[in-house]
Order: C-alpha cells, then sequence, then structure tokens
C-alpha cells in the first residue's frame, strides 16, 4: 500500500512526529466542532466552479432560446412563401390597370376586369412576393397574416376602414354651411 503524504514526509525527515500528531489533533478537534456545531465549511473553489456552471447554463439556455426564435422565423417565412405558391392568381393578364399603395407610393397591377372585381370585393388580396406582388385568396391572405402582418399589402375589408368619417369629424364640418351651387 502506498504510504500518506503526511507518512512519507515522516520518513524522509522533513518533518517529525510531534508536529505531525499536533496537526492532527487540530483536525480532529475542527471535525468535532464541525460534527457538534453542524457547521458546514464551503469551499471556495466549489463554490466558483457552481457558479461558472450556473452562468455557462444560463448562457447556453440564452443562446438556445435565440436559435429557436431563429429557426421559427425560417420556418414561418417557408410557411408564408408556400401558401402563396400554391395560391396565387394570374397576374398581369389582362388590361385592366389596379391601383394600390405600398410603403406611400401608389403600385399598379394589370389585371383583367373579374380580377378586379374581386379585389374590390374583398375576395383577392394582393401581397408582396419576391421583390413583385401577387394576388391571393383573401382566406390565405388571412392564414399569412397570422404569421405576418406586414406583407398584406392592399385587402378592399382593410381600405374601407380607414376612408369612413367618424362620428366627430362628421360634427366638426356641421358647423360650416355647404352652399347649393358653386361659382368659381
Amino acid at each position: 500500500m502506498a504510504l500518506s503524504l503526511q507518512e512519507q514526509l515522516l520518513k524522509s525527515g522533513l518533518a517529525d512526529k510531534k508536529n505531525a500528531k499536533k496537526i492532527q489533533n487540530e483536525k480532529r478537534k475542527k471535525d468535532k466542532i464541525r460534527r457538534k456545531n453542524k457547521i458546514v465549511e464551503t469551499d471556495e473553489v466549489k463554490a466558483s466552479v457552481q457558479a461558472q456552471q450556473a452562468a455557462k447554463k444560463q448562457k447556453d439556455q440564452a443562446l438556445n432560446a435565440e436559435a429557436k426564435k431563429e429557426a421559427e422565423k425560417k420556418q414561418i417565412a417557408a410557411q408564408i412563401i408556400q401558401m402563396i405558391d400554391m395560391n396565387q392568381q394570374p397576374l398581369n393578364n389582362g388590361d385592366v390597370k389596379f391601383q394600390f399603395t405600398h410603403d406611400n407610393v401608389i403600385k399598379s397591377v394589370l389585371v383583367n376586369e373579374r380580377t378586379r372585381g374581386h379585389l374590390q370585393a374583398g375576395k383577392l388580396a394582393i401581397v408582396s412576393f419576391k421583390d413583385g406582388y401577387v394576388i391571393i385568396p383573401i382566406q390565405v391572405a388571412d392564414k399569412i397574416a397570422e404569421r405576418d402582418d406586414g406583407c398584406i399589402l392592399y385587402r378592399a375589408d382593410q381600405q374601407e376602414e380607414s376612408v369612413e368619417m367618424t362620428e366627430e369629424e362628421k360634427d366638426w364640418y356641421a358647423d360650416y354651411e355647404i352652399p347649393d351651387d358653386l361659382v368659381w
């Protein structure tokens, strides 16, 4: 069997028996006091390792959450692209110009008379897709709006709400008399 460090030091002559017994007695007294008072000595190294592990775990959780968000964004974008690809209506297939606004700029697409009627009736919507515009059914536009509302550019049901005047605005104009004939 291997000798303990204390025994090795005694054998080599680097320590004497008197000091070894004194150290053993002090160690025994500390253990007895600790057991009696139930004092748990914390090891600084152990505490720092635990703190580092906790910090690393927290950092890993934050990175995992961020990666999960990015993956979810990519998944939503892929779903939107798939829905648009599967449900897009023919565009630029007619001679009727249909105008709508995109980033405060009036844009237009060429559609046939039937498609224009469906756009105005709220059965179709216009979305931005791959640096262009696509016409899709309103049900698909609703599903896309649940995932990303920013890519829906024109919906007839949303456009009408912004045009109507509120009661307060109507009351404000009630003070002004509107002439029957306008002479210029």
